[in-house]
């Protein structure tokens, strides 16, 4: 099958970026070379869905260069970047992805990648993983197993591992500490700031921020939103997260009190409608949301549409809806991530850990093949502990290493 891309002129401006990213990310630069020696993927079939820009881009290069037949699509139409997909293509890959598609164009590149009868899945938010278990159940026989990277996409497999529908082993590769900790922590807390500020060209010093949801991607927003100088709420559901955001010099109230009083709006919380119709009626005017989680669900954007008495594109990527109380509330990059959507996603050197960790953990699923009794596992310890270890040094710094006394005391109950 073809390639299904916007243009393949436009390559030499995604190698470009490609090539930026290889100089800031040591650790799959490593594994590169190292997969070009082993060649851990030789006769592996990899379909892949992740946002698809540049890091992405030398994370299916890197698994090349170990002998996968690399099949790519996008996870976001709108993080698609045409350039980055011409780029892959000319490096020999096939893809299935442009910016800005259709939801009909977006599956039908989803169904395409995996109608190659994948070994190994890569999926970001699940949708892969959906169409194999529902419309290309003839495939699953196939399937060694995934790799899931985000929070949602978990989300979506332990719903089906709970209803026995999981049919193979997935990785939660979100979960690992170098993911998480890291990727949705300082990545998310940077790069959904790039986005706002690029887009809104606004100051953040003296506004009210309120974010939605105080996981780890929740706690970096905030963090991130105070370093600029912002007064921030968060809003919760849970108590001791709620407790955890005072503690870190937030205050917290329900949403239908911060709707009264945020300037910017940042939703990360994975659920369905968390600002709804009776907050909007709350809203001040010129109140800008957004949306840091995977789907473009928790800003209910089609009430908007349906009830808005005027609508108005204001900047690349912002959306004016007037309200009926003569407010007006903008809406960046469409309430789809808005650190892809409106830029380009994680800093390089956050994405060299976590797709260090997707490309290790495509190699252990291969490497115990048949082996793995559980359908939804952990990174394991080793390979967290690996990328860690490696990524110090790529830092210049080191560590202490216990003796073997202090080893014998931590063992030995002295009893």
């Amino acid at each position: 099958m073809a390639s299904e891309i916007r243009d393949i002129n436009l390559a030499e401006s995604g190698l470009r970026k490609i090539e930026w990213v290889r100089r800031n990310c040591p650790l799959l630069s490593m594994l590169k070379e190292e997969f070009t020696k082993t060649q851990p993927f030789k006769g592996q079939k990899i379909a892949l869905s992740v946002h698809l820009e540049a890091k992405t881009a030398y994370l299916c290069l890197t698994m090349a260069a170990g002998g996968a037949e690399m099949y790519v699509t996008g996870s976001n139409p709108l993080s698609t970047q045409d350039d980055v997909a011409a780029a892959l293509v000319k490096e020999g890959l096939e893809v299935h992805a442009w910016h800005g598609a259709t939801d009909e164009e977006y599956f039908s590149h989803i169904r395409a990648v995996l109608s190659h009868g994948p070994n190994v899945i890569i999926d970001d938010g699940g949708d892969l993983v959906h169409m194999m278990h529902t419309e290309l159940t003839d495939l699953i026989p196939g399937v060694i197993g995934g790799c899931e990277e985000t929070t949602t996409g978990i989300i979506r497999l332990e719903a089906m591992n709970r209803e026995g529908k999981l049919a193979f082993p997935m990785v939660r590769v979100n979960n690992a500490m170098m993911k998480h900790f890291f990727d949705n922590r300082y990545g998310t807390g940077q790069s959904v700031w790039d986005g706002i500020n690029r887009t809104t060209n606004l100051i953040v010093a003296g506004k009210i921020v309120v974010v939605a949801g105080y996981g780890w991607c929740g706690k970096g927003v905030a963090m991130r939103a105070k370093g600029l100088g912002a007064r921030v709420i968060v809003t919760e559901i849970n108590p001791v997260r709620a407790i955890e955001a005072i503690m870190d010099g937030f205050d917290v109230m329900p949403m239908a009190d911060a709707a009264k009083l945020g300037d910017f709006f940042i939703t990360v919380t994975g659920c369905d409608k968390v600002i709804d119709e009776e907050d909007f009626a709350n809203m001040k005017d010129g109140a800008v949301l957004c949306n840091a989680g995977h789907f473009d669900c928790e800003i209910d954007i089609a009430w908007l549409r349906e009830h808005a008495v005027e609508t108005a594109p204001m900047r690349d990527n912002i959306i004016g809806y007037k309200l009926t109380t003569g407010a007006w509330v903008y809406i960046l990059g469409e309430g789809r991530l808005v650190n892809l959507a409106c830029g380009d996603g994680h800093p390089a050197e956050i994405m060299d850990m976590s797709f260090a960790i997707q490309a290790l953990s495509a190699k252990y699923l291969i490497e115990h093949q048949g082996q793995l009794t559980e359908k939804l596992i952990d990174v394991p310890e080793e390979v967290d502990m690996e990328v860690a270890e490696k990524k110090l040094a790529f830092l210049g710094k080191s560590i202490d290493v216990l003796t073997p006394e202090q080893e014998k005391y931590l063992n030995e109950s002295g009893i």
